[in-house]
C-alpha cells in the first residue's frame, strides 16, 4: 500500500495517521462537518469531506467512503474502531473496489460478529465456557426452559448486539419471559436483528482479554492480557496490561484460548479475545473483536510492539516480526477520557474546550484528539483523548498516574476526569491484598465524585477554515477583522441553522439541557401532557435520555427528529389549559 484512507475520525483517526507516516505511506482523512477543524484532518495528508449530518449520514456512509478513497488515489482503507470497523459488508466494498483491507476477511468479521457461532467455534476448540443454550432462543417460553435448565442468574444477549445493548440479566425465573422479549425488542432496534441466546451469568466477574495478531502466513502471536473490569453501562473506563492477579494456570488458559479460536476461525490481523473471570476462578469465553481495541496503547508499551503498524504490515502481506508471546516490560493503565458528568451518571458534555493542558513526563503518553479551542461534538461517542501511564511495577504505576491526573488540566467541559482520580484512592482497585473490582463495581460500590459546575457554551474565536473543491479540502487563512465582519453577515438561507426563537413562544418552554439530537416524540403534537410525563427522546454522544414534561398542558412540538439542537434550543411549548 501506498495511500491509505482512514475511515474514522478523532484520537483514533489521529493515532492511525501517525502510523502510516510511521511506516512510509501516505493518508487520507475524512470527516463530517462537525469535524471540519478537528486535528485528524489537519494532520492527514489530504482530508476529504463526508457532508453534514448524522454518522449515519457520513462516517457509516460506505458508499461515500468508497468514492473518496477511489478520488483521492488511495489504494488501502483502515476502520479504526467502532462506526464500519466491524461490518463485513464495508470489508467487502473495500475489497470489491480492488482496495487493501486493513483488517480480517469479511467472512470472518462476519463469523465472529454472530456471537452464537463464536460461542460454538470456542468450545469446538476446548476453550472455557459457562453453558449455553443450543443457538437462538425462539421464543420466551424457550427461554424460560433454559433458565430451569442452567439455574439462575442468566443472561440474555443479542446475537449480533456489542457494548451491553440487547442485553438482560434474569435473577428471578417469573422475569425471564418478559426480559426475552424486551432484550428482542431492543436487539432489533439497536442492530436490525432480534436473534438473542442465552447463557449462565457471572456475578461480579472481571473483564480480561488477550491481544493477538495474526499474518496470512499461519503465524498467531498472542501479545499479553488486559483487564478491562472498571465499566459503566458495559463502556470501559479504565485497563491494564498485564491483567493483574492471575495464576499462571490461568494466564496460560487465556492465551491457549485466544489462539486456538483465532486459528479456528482463520484470524488475520489484529483482534481481541474476551472472556469473563469470576470470583471463584472460573473463566469464560465472551466474544471476539475483530477490530483494533480502544486500549490497545497499554499493550504496545508493555510489549514495545506497534500494533498499528503492524497492521498495515500483515495487510501488506508481510509476516510477523516476532514469533513468541513477549515478557511485559512492565505495567500501564489506559484512562478514557470522556467529556461526562461523572457526578451526574456520566451525563455527556459536549461542547468546546477552552483549556487542554496535558500532563507530560517519563512513563505517559497521551492519545488525543483535541487541544484547546477544539470542540467536542454532540453527534459521536464522548471519548476525545486517553492518557497512557507505564512503569515497572504496577505500583510505579498507580503512582506515576495519580501524579499524572493531577497534571491533566480540562476546562469548557466536563469530563471523567475526577472519577479516575477517585478511583485511584481506592483500595478496591489499587490493593494486591484487597483487590475487588468488578464489571458493575461503579455502578454498585463506588461512591461518585460531586457535579461538576455547569458551564456555558463558548463562542468559536477560531481564524483559520477552510474550503472544499470538488470535496477536498483546502486550508484557508484570513485576518481576524474579516472574520469579525464575516460573522456579523446573515447566514444564507440554505447554510442557516434554523434554531427555534425563545422569544416569540407563548406558554411553557421545554429546552434542550444540552447539544443533541432528537431521536423522537413520545408524545403526539397537540396531545394533553402532565407535569414530569416523558415526552420525548434525545440523543447526545451514543446516550439516550428522555426530557420530562415542565408543566401541565398542552404539548406544541417546536422542532423535528432528526434535528440537531444546541444546548437551550426550544423543544416544545406546553400551552396551558386545552
Amino acid at each position: 500500500m501506498k495511500k491509505l484512507l482512514v475511515a474514522n475520525r478523532g484520537e483514533i483517526a489521529l493515532r492511525i495517521i501517525r502510523a502510516a507516516r510511521d511506516y512510509g505511506i501516505e493518508s487520507v482523512a475524512v470527516y463530517a462537518d462537525a469535524d471540519a477543524a478537528s486535528l485528524h484532518v489537519e494532520y492527514a495528508d489530504e482530508a476529504w469531506a463526508l457532508g453534514a449530518g448524522r454518522a449515519s449520514d457520513t462516517y457509516l456512509a460506505i458508499d461515500k467512503i468508497i468514492d473518496i478513497a477511489a478520488r483521492s488515489g488511495a489504494d488501502a482503507v483502515h476502520p479504526g474502531y467502532g462506526f464500519l470497523s466491524e461490518r463485513p459488508e464495508f470489508a467487502q466494498a473495500v475489497l470489491d473496489a480492488g482496495l487493501v483491507w486493513v483488517g480480517p476477511s469479511p467472512d470472518v468479521i462476519r463469523m465472529l460478529g454472530d456471537k452464537i457461532e463464536a460461542r460454538r467455534i470456542a468450545a469446538g476448540v476446548g476453550a472455557p465456557l459457562v453453558s449455553g443454550s443450543d443457538g437462538p432462543l425462539s421464543s420466551a417460553k424457550e427461554a424460560v426452559a433454559f433458565a430451569e435448565r442452567a439455574g439462575l442468574p442468566i443472561a440474555i444477549k443479542a446475537a449480533f448486539g456489542g457494548g451491553g445493548r440487547g442485553m438482560k440479566v434474569a435473577r428471578s425465573l417469573a422475569d425471564v419471559g418478559d426480559m426475552f422479549e424486551s432484550a428482542v425488542r431492543e436487539a432489533t432496534e439497536a442492530f436490525g436483528r432480534g436473534d438473542c441466546y442465552a447463557e449462565q451469568f457471572l456475578d461480579k466477574p472481571r473483564h480480561v482479554e488477550a491481544q493477538i495478531l495474526a499474518d496470512s502466513h499461519g503465524n498467531i502471536l498472542v501479545l499479553g492480557t488486559r483487564d478491562c473490569s472498571l465499566q459503566r453501562r458495559n463502556q470501559k473506563l479504565v485497563e491494564e496490561a498485564p491483567a493483574p492477579f492471575l495464576s499462571a494456570e490461568q494466564r496460560q488458559r487465556i492465551h491457549d484460548a485466544a489462539r486456538k479460536i483465532c486459528s479456528a476461525a482463520g484470524y488475520v490481523g489484529a483482534g481481541t479475545v474476551e472472556f469473563l473471570l469470576s470470583r471463584d476462578g472460573l473463566i469464560s469465553f465472551l466474544e471476539v473483536n475483530t477490530r483494533l481495541q480502544v486500549e490497545h496503547p497499554v499493550t504496545e508499551v508493555t510489549t514495545g510492539i506497534d500494533i498499528v503498524v503492524e497492521q498495515l504490515r500483515i495487510a501488506d502481506g508481510l509476516p510477523l516480526r516476532v514469533k513468541e508471546t513477549p515478557e511485559p516490560l512492565g505495567h500501564a493503565f489506559e484512562f478514557r477520557i470522556n467529556a461526562e458528568d461523572p457526578g451526574r451518571g456520566f451525563l455527556p458534555t459536549p461542547g468546546r474546550i477552552t483549556r487542554f493542558r496535558a500532563p507530560s513526563g517519563p512513563g505517559v503518553r497521551l492519545d488525543s484528539g483535541v487541544e484547546a479551542g477544539s470542540i467536542v461534538p454532540p453527534l459521536y461517542d464522548s471519548l476525545f483523548a486517553k492518557l497512557i501511564v507505564f512503569a515497572s511495577t504496577r505500583d510505579e504505576a498507580l503512582h506515576r498516574a495519580r501524579r499524572a491526573l493531577r497534571e491533566f488540566q480540562v476546562e469548557g467541559i466536563a469530563t471523567v476526569l475526577p472519577f479516575h482520580r477517585a478511583v485511584l484512592e481506592e483500595e478496591a482497585f489499587t490493593s494486591a491484598e484487597h483487590f475487588g473490582v468488578h464489571t458493575n463495581w461503579i455502578e454498585t460500590e463506588l461512591a461518585l465524585p460531586p457535579p461538576a459546575p455547569r458551564v456555558e457554551a463558548q463562542e468559536d474565536d477560531l481564524v483559520r477554515t477552510y474550503i472544499e473543491i470538488d470535496g477536498k479540502r483546502h486550508q484557508l487563512a484570513l485576518p481576524a477583522a474579516f472574520w469579525g465582519k464575516l460573522a456579523a453577515a446573515p447566514a444564507s438561507p440554505d447554510g442557516a441553522r434554523e434554531a427555534p426563537s425563545l422569544q416569540d413562544a407563548e406558554g411553557e418552554i421545554v429546552g434542550v439541557p444540552m447539544p443533541s439530537i432528537l431521536q423522537g416524540w413520545l408524545v403526539d403534537d397537540g396531545a394533553r401532557v402532565r407535569k414530569g410525563d416523558a415526552i420525548a427522546i434525545i440523543e447526545a454522544m451514543k446516550a439516550e435520555m428522555r426530557i420530562a414534561a415542565p408543566a401541565d398542558g398542552v404539548l406544541q412540538h417546536r422542532a423535528k427528529p432528526g434535528s440537531e439542537l444546541m444546548a437551550g434550543d426550544m423543544l416544545a411549548v406546553i400551552l396551558p389549559g386545552g
